[in-house]
């Protein structure tokens, strides 16, 4: 048993994860059935912990290996082809080195690079740099998931970085794998919903029509409520009433939020009342605000001013528009135009249908509060 039962990162076993039964069903049928998917949802719903649940399955830990790689930061080609080589050889540690081995002779461009201690341990000795023809390397990692003994599924995280490599085939390139490699699955998860849209619904993408489309919504708010309120009562605790619905609608259900929320609740209170609520986010946003701080210190003051008539209005529209510009005494209609795009290149604001929001709910919290 763990400390804090509301995990904020990474994925500890069914116990701490809440619901998402209908999603892991059809997921795992998807992929036990030989479909790629594209998982889509904002950043903070909870892909990354659904495919972590899936991969725990009995039939998907039966049936296959499985790998997950997190290519969010990448800039180019190289930079993928090393985490997804990266991230093979870090799973297949757990199985010794015989499947390290296995890996290492379809995927010779990396083996003077991967080292083995007296117990047979892995070690990856190897630099962005050593990757000197990533087109290559990355054939010779399909290959090599065309030979496992088992069938493979692949799960590439926040998959929608490869459209802004400065290569202009990454997709075509992709997409050629994928479908030439019979022996794996694919998971394409992706936090940018418009762009993952396009990619996998455009005729005129690589990938249009080659996948099974799951969009993730927030999980059940009475499902929120029994998760809570049984790991509570299991520990001894008390969480009154409507505490969770008000964390749940303060942060439109998005599962990160909830659960950080609850574990600092639940690691300062044993008897948990509405008021709390909103002492434990400031708690929060303290903890956060130098990093808040210093964000804010490398934007421009227009942009500046943007974020923070953006963070205001909570969910902005028609930022462009004379009511807006003059409600926070913006410069021209330009100049908006402009910052929005750089702060939505910086990841600092989000724009899906018409709405504009900051990525992170609690540094929009403080802002509104400066």
């Amino acid at each position: 048993m763990i400390e804090n039962p509301f995990i904020t990162y990474g994925y500890e076993s069914p116990e701490y994860f809440c619901d998402r039964k209908a999603e892991t069903r059809e997921l795992v049928t998807m992929l036990a059935n030989g479909n790629h998917v594209a998982l889509i949802s904002p950043r903070r719903m909870g892909k990354t912990g659904l495919i972590h649940h899936c991969f725990a399955q009995d039939r998907i830990q039966e049936q296959f290996y499985t790998f997950l790689i997190d290519i969010y930061a990448t800039k180019n080609l190289q930079d993928m082809v090393y985490r997804l080589g990266q991230g093979i050889v870090n799973r297949l540690k757990s199985r010794g080195q015989s499947a390290i081995d296995s890996f290492l002779r379809f995927v010779t461009s990396l083996r003077t690079g991967i080292s083995f201690d007296g117990l047979g341990n892995a070690s990856w000795n190897i630099g962005m740099g050593d990757i000197k023809s990533p087109d290559f390397t990355l054939e010779e990692i399909f290959n090599y998931l065309k030979a496992a003994n088992k069938k493979c599924i692949v799960a590439i995280d926040e998959f929608q970085a490869i459209a802004n490599y400065p290569e202009q085939n990454v997709e075509e390139l992709m997409r050629t794998h994928v479908q030439n490699c019979r022996n794996a699955v694919f998971i394409f998860s992706g936090s940018q919903k418009s762009m993952m849209s396009e990619m996998f619904s455009s005729p005129a993408r690589p990938f249009y029509q080659s996948v099974s489309m799951l969009f993730l919504k927030p999980v059940a708010l009475t499902e929120y409520e029994i998760f809570a309120r049984g790991h509570f009562e299991k520990a001894g605790k008390q969480i009154a009433e409507n505490v969770v619905k008000t964390i749940y609608e303060r942060f439109d259900g998005i599962t990160w939020y909830l659960q950080k929320v609850l574990n600092q609740l639940f690691a300062t209170k044993d008897s948990v009342a509405i008021e709390d609520v909103d002492k434990a986010v400031q708690q929060i946003i303290h903890q956060n605000e130098e990093a808040y701080k210093d964000v804010l210190y490398q934007l421009t003051a227009r942009q500046r001013d943007l974020l923070i008539a953006v963070s205001k209005e909570h969910k902005a529209k028609q930022i462009t528009g004379a009511s807006f510009i003059k409600r926070y005494n913006l410069s021209s209609t330009s100049s908006v135009q402009k910052s929005a795009q750089t702060l939505i290149d910086k990841q600092l604001l989000t724009h899906q249908q018409g709405i504009y929001e900051l990525y992170d709910k609690f540094m929009s919290e403080w802002l509104q509060q400066s």
